[in-house]
């Protein structure tokens, strides 16, 4: 059973690695996983341990690592401290600007020949107006066992560095080190808005009808089947069917679709579309923790649980990393000395460079950033991703295996032939299968009975008794007659001679009382954007694209042939399109992803490497089994998504080569002698706010994306 808690100014990446760690030794706890970014912590406990509440030990175990931190339950957690945040960096400004002022006078104090005291005065006041709840946030830790962490290195760097006699150095240490943590968690304060941005989809109020008028209420208190109304500019409160009123919706908040939507009585409405110019009366259909702008807002909240591989590499490193360099700091600074018979002085200077450099701040925030980056870059494209590990995945798929009806096209069939046997006419035809379809809700059955009324046919009363075969057919009997409608194997499985039918489209053979009368040929319509995002996928070096279905090969063939997929599984039962997949992706030189829209496709998208699902108010089965959600059903976004997440693991990687090159060479150039404090400055401060300043070019350019796709 998993478990939420928000951590409320938490900003220490040191911190949150050992609050992750302390809370997967708490007993009871299988995996616990902190996501710095949104400030959570996800528990997955024993239902007995979070029956019992482990609030009480977290909150202690917490307090201990951290003091500032606050530890509230997700639920009582309005998600709202914009407040507390702004508060809490005013301070820090107004802390760093007096710091800085005061350095600045003890420079001045320098360059006019101040004494020695005075000097000294100067930059130990800059000291511990800039880094004082540094230096109290280490004498906690160390009381508590918490040792090796920034707020330590930094302390005994800055201490070092004026027990020799460098002032200035030690001053400056913690005070760009200071400004750096600061700018750093403004960029991570804005990453974290824009994601609450593309979130800000919950409605306050939802206009609910009544026999006495309108009335504005919760969301949440209105049941399904209710009427409520929707005013122009406003948000749709909860899913639902337009029951009155004709008007353009913005979709943009949930689908990244530009261009706004007519509705009308009859259309289908998610909640989070705004309303543009009309009154809209909506009957609702779903209730709202059911809604698609709840399912939205904890599929993105969620995603941080999921840590990518490079995530966790990064959180591990750190924890090695960081005692390495202090313990090769404390060897630099007594070994050579002792050995060589040396003054200890310049070798101090040079391990505080080690001490200054250990830092790993510039991985352990812009790693995590860069894929939460990613999340927010999907999610403005109209693409929901569960986690970083998928985003992470997704950028090494070389296989795309389509599911065909509904996710290649349309899934909107109709009747283009009708071919009755010799002794049947066209009407007797169509009037037997519209009776053996009747209590069918396939889309194949809808088009049967449409095509039937088109025609004027009567149809008789609903037969007896109908099973369907999945993959198969119908069978119905009523009125002592049985009727049978499906394809060539369910012909033949029921002993029915039938003249096959060589007809484009989808075949259905019908019979009566085991007599062949006739074919229907139904086609379906290829979505419009399928074409198109197919050699979007080759222009981004996919190596292979599949389809697997249940229709006849011969159809699929067609579709495919006019998609330019690769290959074709047809023919196919439910239980067989995973071993089909399985077959394919056997093949794939790296990831394999499997993209449909139906329950029929759950198996399949939680077999994949990355399951992909269509249609995000579609099959709740398929949403629940796949990884990525498109919330729209445009395949473009397939092509979009990739190159974000490869963009996403672009940045990733240069941020780990250039964090560790520069601090490799700062190391190897201190040890000998040719790298001064300031050097190390830079490899801390400097390397870190470059590297969250690439990661945040991720969301800067998140619209650029799709355009760069279209114009391909």
């Amino acid at each position: 059973m998993e478990k939420v808690y928000v951590l409320e100014n938490l900003t220490c990446p040191h911190c949150a690695a050992s609050i992750e760690e302390s809370a997967s030794h708490m007993a009871g706890v299988r995996h616990a996983t902190v996501d710095l970014m949104s400030r959570r912590l996800y528990l997955d406990a024993d239902e007995t341990l979070i029956s019992r509440d482990i609030g009480q030990d977290l909150y202690r175990m917490v307090k201990r690592i951290e003091p500032q931190v606050d530890v509230l339950e997700d639920g009582a957690h309005d998600g709202d401290d914009t407040d507390t945040g702004d508060a809490d960096a005013r301070r820090d400004r107004i802390r760093l600007i007096a710091g800085a002022a005061v350095y600045a006078a003890g420079w001045a104090a320098v360059l006019f020949g101040a004494g020695q005291a005075v000097t000294f005065a100067f930059f130990a006041v800059a000291l511990l107006v800039s880094g004082g709840g540094v230096f109290l946030r280490a004498l906690g830790n160390i009381r508590h066992g918490q040792v090796f962490d920034e707020n330590l290195l930094m302390s005994v760097a800055s201490i070092g560095a004026f027990a020799i006699g460098d002032y200035k150095e030690g001053a400056a240490v913690m005070l760009f080190n200071q400004v750096g943590e600061f700018l750093q968690d403004l960029a991570a304060e804005r990453s974290r808005r824009s994601i609450a941005g593309l979130l800000g989809l919950r409605p306050d109020v939802a206009n609910r009808k009544t026999p006495e008028g309108v009335e504005a209420v919760p969301p949440e208190n209105v049941a399904v089947g209710e009427l409520i109304e929707v005013r122009p500019g406003e948000r749709v409160p909860l899913d639902g069917e337009v029951v009155g009123g004709r008007s353009f919706v913005d979709t943009s908040a949930l689908t990244g679709e530009p261009t706004p939507r007519v509705v009308s009585a009859g259309c289908a409405v998610a909640s989070g579309y705004i309303n543009k110019d009309g009154l809209l009366t909506v009957r609702v259909t779903r209730i709202f923790g059911e809604s698609t702008v709840a399912r939205v807002i904890e599929l993105v909240q969620s995603a941080g649980s999921r840590k990518a591989k490079a995530d966790r590499f990064i959180t591990r490193f750190a924890r090695w990393y960081t005692p390495a360099v202090a313990g090769g700091a404390l060897l630099l600074a007594v070994l050579p000395p002792l050995l060589l018979h040396q003054p200890f002085a310049p070798w101090i200077y040079r391990a505080l460079i080690f001490l200054v450099v250990s830092c790993p701040c510039a991985l352990v925030v812009s790693v995590p950033m860069a894929f939460f980056a990613g999340i927010g870059a999907a999610s403005a494209n109209g693409i929901l991703v569960k986690g970083g590990n998928y985003l992470e995945m997704l950028s090494r798929v070389d296989t795309v295996v389509f599911d065909k009806t509904g996710t290649l096209t349309e899934g909107v069939f109709e009747v283009t032939g009708v071919f009755p046997t010799a002794g049947t006419s066209r009407a007797d035809l169509l009037a037997a299968a519209a009776r053996a379809e009747q209590r069918s809700g396939h889309p194949i059955a809808i088009s049967i009975l449409q095509a039937a009324a088109a025609d004027g046919v009567q149809v008789d009363a609903p037969p007896d008794e109908a099973a369907e075969i999945v993959g198969m057919g119908v069978r119905a009997r009523g009125g002592g007659h049985t009727l049978l409608a499906g394809n060539a194997g369910w012909m033949a499985h029921e002993g029915v001679a039938f003249v096959p039918c060589h007809a484009p489209g989808t075949i259905v053979y019908v019979a009566g009382d085991g007599r062949f009368l006739g074919a229907l040929a139904i086609s379906d319509v290829n979505r419009p954007d399928a074409a198109a995002a197919v050699q979007s996928l080759r222009t981004l070096r996919v190596a292979r694209t599949a389809m697997l279905t249940g229709d006849r090969k011969e159809a699929a063939e067609r579709v495919a042939q006019a998609l330019g997929i690769d290959e074709v599984h047809a023919n196919l039962l439910p239980d067989q399109k995973v071993e089909a997949f399985e077959r394919v992706a056997a093949r794939a030189a790296g990831a394999a992803a499997f993209v449909g829209d139906g329950i029929n496709d759950a198996p399949s998208l939680a077999r994949a490497d990355v399951g992909i699902a269509m249609g995000g108010i579609g099959s709740d089965a398929a949403v629940e089994a796949a990884d990525i959600v498109v919330m729209d059903d445009r395949l473009s976004r397939i092509p979009t998504a990739i190159r974000i997440a490869r963009y996403v693991r672009l940045i990733v990687g240069m941020n780990i080569v250039f964090a560790l090159g520069v601090k490799a060479v700062v190391i190897l150039l201190g040890a000998l002698g040719y790298a001064n404090i300031w050097a190390a400055v830079f490899a801390d401060t400097g390397v870190a706010l470059l590297a969250v300043a690439n990661s945040m070019r991720i969301l800067l350019r998140r619209k650029r994306f799709a355009p760069r796709l279209r114009a391909e």
